[in-house]
């Protein structure tokens, strides 16, 4: 079985910063990819960044330039460093990678963490 767990959202006033950490735990053998998703409400889940263990990171148009994203394979974490951040970047944010674990190789998503970026 395999976790994942969010943290460091808050609230924030426009134009300051956050920076979300994702720790997964459990019977991991290998993260392959590992990513940040958002959703807002009345809105569809969208992917924020991703990253996979090697090769080009992928942002969403609307977060390029401010977001970015970064791994620690050796402690098995992923964090987005958010700044400038607008009132539209209010949302719960959702990690999510796909671990291969001894047995299987699947997609886990953590409980999400909220930001709000109001004044």
């Amino acid at each position: 079985q395999v976790q994942l767990e969010e943290s460091g959202g808050g609230l924030v006033q426009p134009g300051g910063s956050l920076r979300l950490s994702c720790a997964a735990s459990g019977s991991i053998r290998t993260i392959n990819f590992m990513g940040w998703y958002r959703q807002a409400p009345g809105k569809q889940r969208e992917l924020v960044a991703a990253m996979p263990k090697t090769g080009n990171t992928n942002y969403a148009d609307s977060v390029k330039g401010r977001f970015t994203i970064s791994r620690d394979n050796a402690k098995n974490m992923v964090y987005l460093q958010m700044n400038s951040l607008k009132p539209e970047d209010t949302a719960v944010y959702y990690c999510h990678a796909h671990v291969t674990t001894m047995t299987s190789g699947d997609f886990y998503w953590g409980q999400g963490t909220q930001v709000t970026v109001s004044s």
